[in-house]
């Protein structure tokens, strides 16, 4: 019962260390003086320096608005992968952060920075939805369906080119966190019918 006890409070501590350093680095950025810290650490397409940006933009946001939206859905969605583990959590952020960010990198708007951990959230997503695909495991399938029901139309919306959002960071985060489903649950075979004979 400790060993449980002890496993979930780690679990909550990654979640909320997780999001918490966003909130931390967005507070920082309103107190000093002169504007924002962080700006000139997004992600810029296709320029040599805009790839230093790719570890450092899911913790960039722009306004109170921006962060408190991707805050959500990283706690829900990050809740439902942490209950398989904290590996798969790590495992979902780096390589739906490298996807999107590289993604983003080759084919996003080279007249903008591009920032903030939605394609972390993108990420989550296509992990959760995808993972049943490969695990099929029964829990896995109804968080999927809860998951889908609850964020399955908002997500799709967002995945629409629009000036102002990166769309291009919502769906190669959406890409990599497919592909982080893959590679952490390969697939099982389909176990064949006995032959009566």
């Amino acid at each position: 019962m400790q060993d449980l006890r002890d496993s979930l409070r780690l679990r909550i501590a990654v979640l909320l260390l997780f999001v918490g350093s966003m909130w931390v680095v967005f507070l920082l950025d309103a107190v000093v003086p002169g504007g924002r810290s962080a700006a000139g650490i997004g992600i810029v397409p296709r320029t040599w320096y805009g790839l230093r940006g790719i570890p450092a933009a899911p913790f960039i946001h722009t306004d109170l608005d921006h962060i408190a939206s991707n805050s959500v859905p990283l706690l829900v969605l990050g809740g439902a992968i942490l209950l398989s583990g904290v590996g798969d959590f790590l495992f979902v952020i780096l390589i739906s952060g490298i996807v999107g960010g590289l993604g983003t990198w080759l084919f996003g708007s080279g007249d903008a920075q591009h920032v903030g951990a939605s394609g972390i959230v993108f990420g989550f997503f296509g992990y959760v939805v995808f993972r049943t695909a490969f695990d099929r495991r029964i829990s896995s399938a109804l968080i999927t369906l809860a998951v889908a029901a609850g964020y399955g139309m908002a997500m799709a919306y967002s995945l629409i080119p629009d000036h102002a959002i990166s769309w291009s960071g919502h769906f190669f985060g959406f890409a990599g966190g497919v592909l982080a489903a893959r590679l952490r649950h390969p697939a099982k075979p389909i176990a064949a019918a006995a032959d009566p004979g």
